[in-house]
């Protein structure tokens, strides 16, 4: 049993949730429609990660439009969909019955949809970003990580700045996470480091790794997108450059099972 993975690489437009919805709802459409059966997102792909000023004001629920849209593409396509994340009002969910890391804010939320369009995992964001961001000023840190099983792979989920921060991920594996993905809002001049996190963290890990970033210029940075997948021996499977485009490739939960068993590194751990 093999899954087909679809990384959705969509142009993103600052401050313009409806068009960068209707972006993201073809893009899964069109992986259905070429035979994927689990569809990535990427990071704040609504509003636009650079999008600072305009958080608040296009912050919605778990249960809002955005994740409902997807819920209801996501059952009629027949196709588990990452949404990548969006801006969450933490707040508004609470309201709805869901468990959040605080009563108010805002959080850079991810949820994991199955194929019959139920969400099964949420991921915020554990690790906000600093320097010339305002994300740490403006979000509120996840505290929880889930993994969900898709297909033959326990699936767990990152975002972006995590990629810098290997321990989260020998968690995510300790949680028998065989394949994990990584929403990102990834920019320019880092193109060095977005190839070789992701890559070292399969390398480490002995499971699969796929990152997911967005495409687009604004005022102060430019996404280098390059969506990649990678193996668990660190190969690299398939990936796009900087332009729109669906990343596809065929992954084999016995190839995680095989690497491990030939050359048993975690094993030889010592706590």
């Amino acid at each position: 049993m093999t899954l087909s993975l679809g990384l959705a690489q969509i142009s993103i437009e600052n401050a313009e949730p409806a068009t960068n919805r209707q972006r993201a709802l073809e893009a899964v459409r069109s992986a259905a429609e070429r035979g994927v059966d689990l569809v990535a997102l990427p990071e704040i792909f609504t509003v636009g990660y650079f999008a600072f000023d305009s958080y608040a004001e296009h912050a919605e629920p778990l249960d809002g439009e955005t994740i409902s849209r997807l819920q209801a593409v996501a059952d009629e396509y027949d196709i588990a969909v990452l949404a990548g994340s969006i801006v969450e009002d933490l707040a508004a969910s609470a309201a709805a019955g869901f468990e959040t890391p605080a009563p108010e804010g805002y959080a850079n939320a991810s949820v994991l949809i199955d194929s019959e369009g139920v969400s099964q995992a949420v991921y915020r964001k554990h690790h906000l970003f600093g320097y010339d961001s305002a994300e740490q000023e403006l979000l509120t840190p996840g505290e929880s990580l889930s993994t969900v099983d898709v297909g033959g792979f326990t699936v767990g989920m990152t975002t972006c700045y995590d990629l810098r921060f290997p321990e989260l991920y020998r968690e995510l594996v300790d949680r028998g996470a065989t394949l994990i993905l990584v929403p990102s809002a990834w920019p320019y001049p880092r193109v060095e480091h977005w190839r070789l996190l992701p890559q070292a963290r399969a390398v480490e890990n002995l499971c699969y790794v796929a990152t997911i970033n967005g495409s687009g210029s604004f005022d102060d940075a430019t996404l280098l997108g390059r969506s990649t997948v990678y193996d668990p021996w660190g190969t690299t499977l398939a990936g796009v450059g900087e332009d729109p485009g669906l990343v596809t490739a065929r992954l084999d939960p016995e190839e995680v099972e095989q690497r491990r068993a030939e050359f048993p590194a975690l094993d030889d751990r010592r706590l």
